[in-house]
């Protein structure tokens, strides 16, 4: 453990939500609160703790304010195999659920926890989808603030749809509703929206985390006010709260999640990428990521790589490997596909440096799955997308990116896609939809140079927010608001 400074500061409690696009904005926060002088406690588990040990270690060799405490998670009593311990892991609707029960678990030894410290948590962030937090803080008397991991542009169509049961009597997902209470005529579908946990056996879970939502002292959320103002201010006249924007966080941490952390393949993947980049023109490469939860079948592979080829532009494309053998880790891709695109292409599977590949200066464009930490990466990189959404608000942030901020182009994604699905039920997206959005994204056309130009405009709203504008202003509230709500002595 980090030994913290003995000096009175405000003790923030960050609780992620176990999955590594909830886990990694988290990080970037402990950072960033820490950078501004609060110290911070991170609450995680064993396996994913030695995700994240180089960061670890990194911020015990730099004393830094963050201390990681890894809790034990209940697997076996939940019916869960040992070490069983992020949704990552997992590809069964029932293994989630059995996953969230661990995780409402750790309230009794983290409360136990809490109080053996020496300096008491001033208040607890938590993931929206650890609700049970909320219990842990009324117990400590301390203030709770949801993290959201959403933009403010979902966040209110989420808080919407699920609080006033926009949906509740319209049997068919796909029919189109117009969403009542929002700042502008927006139609949305169910079977394209958050679903909150609303599968069968999720109900108590859902019900939970709309509870909580509504009893949060705050909330934090990863973007900047500058972005989208509109639907900040709705998004905070709704609930009633403050709506802490902070972000993009990643741009204050640049130790992040290290290279360290992903293995000797994850080394010769960032040395393999910058090195292909620095041969390659500026602006003219394309890349092709999903993210870290995204599968992707064989059928659609084969697409992608055909379109990607037929469209004649660079790209790096990025492959996931998941920990079980897929039809993705055989990477079989088109006979001859990677002969006849040598040179102009390169293909990475497994894990790649995003945020490194984004800012470099040969990419001009981004195809993305939509989850918001991409997003807010591709936009605070300055380059224009073509969006793919899969499922949960991916297809919220695809209209904030296509029809608001103007900055991308939808590949033409009409259904969801997510990893419990089987292969039958995953509607592929063809390869001359990949070829014209390519060709449209990456093209000299009045339409491509103004969504480039418009990028350009955002990528330095990012850069100013964070470090002279209304996320650094906010952060400083922040601490300075949880200061002021002073930290309970009696929680012993």
């Amino acid at each position: 453990m980090n030994s913290l400074h003995d000096a009175p500061k405000p003790h923030f409690v960050l609780i992620p939500f176990m999955a590594q696009g909830h886990t990694i904005p988290m990080i970037d926060m402990a950072h960033l609160l820490a950078k501004h002088g609060a110290m911070v406690s991170f609450i995680t588990t064993p396996v994913n703790a030695a995700r994240v040990q180089s960061t670890i270690d990194r911020a015990r060799e730099l004393n830094t304010a963050i201390r990681f405490v890894p809790l034990r998670l209940p697997c076996a009593e939940v019916g869960l195999p040992d070490g069983c311990e992020n949704v990552d892991e997992v590809l069964e609707k029932d293994q989630v659920m059995k996953m969230t029960d661990a995780y409402a678990m750790l309230h009794e030894p983290l409360v136990l926890y809490l109080r053996e410290q020496s300096i008491p948590p001033s208040c607890i962030v938590s993931d929206l989808c650890q609700p049970w937090t909320g219990d842990v803080a009324r117990d400590l008397g301390i203030p709770r603030l949801m993290f959201n991991g959403f933009c403010a542009f979902a966040s209110l169509c989420r808080y919407l749809i699920h609080q006033d049961k926009v949906f509740e009597n319209v049997p068919d997902g796909d029919e189109l509703v117009i969403l009542p209470g929002f700042p502008h005529h927006l139609e949305v579908s169910k079977a394209r929206s958050p679903g909150n946990f609303n599968s069968p056996g999720f109900e108590k879970f859902s019900a939970k985390i709309l509870d909580e939502e509504q009893r949060a002292d705050g909330i934090v959320t990863n973007t900047f006010y500058e972005l989208e103002p509109l639907y900040v201010d709705a998004y905070e006249q709704r609930i009633g709260r403050r709506v802490w924007t902070i972000g993009p966080m990643f741009l204050c941490n640049t130790d992040r999640i290290t290279i360290a952390d992903r293995g000797a393949k994850a080394s010769v993947n960032q040395k393999h990428c910058m090195e292909w980049l620095d041969s390659m023109q500026n602006g003219s490469v394309l890349y092709v990521s999903f993210g870290s939860m995204a599968r992707t079948v064989f059928s659609q592979l084969e697409e992608i790589a055909l379109g990607l080829e037929a469209s004649k532009r660079p790209f790096l494309w990025v492959i996931k490997s998941d920990n079980k053998p897929s039809e993705t880790d055989k990477l079989l891709l088109p006979e001859g596909f990677e002969e006849r695109t040598r040179g102009r292409g390169l293909i990475i599977q497994g894990w790649a440096p995003q945020a490194l590949i984004l800012s470099h200066p040969s990419v001009g464009g981004f195809v993305t799955h939509c989850g918001w930490n991409s997003t807010v990466e591709g936009i605070s990189s300055g380059l224009p997308m073509i969006t793919w959404p899969h499922c949960a608000e991916q297809f919220l942030n695809e209209e904030l990116i296509v029809n608001v901020l103007k900055v991308g182009l939808a590949v033409g994604v009409k259904s969801i896609t997510n990893r419990t699905m089987k292969v039958h039920e995953i509607s592929v997206v063809k390869r001359n939809q990949i070829e014209r959005a390519v060709i449209e994204l990456m093209g000299e056309e009045t339409g491509a140079e103004e969504r480039r130009t418009r990028a350009k405009e955002l990528k330095e709203k990012a850069r100013k927010a964070m470090h002279e504008g209304s996320s650094y202003s906010n952060v400083k509230q922040l601490i300075e608001y949880i200061s002021s709500r002073g930290t309970r002595t009696d929680v012993q």
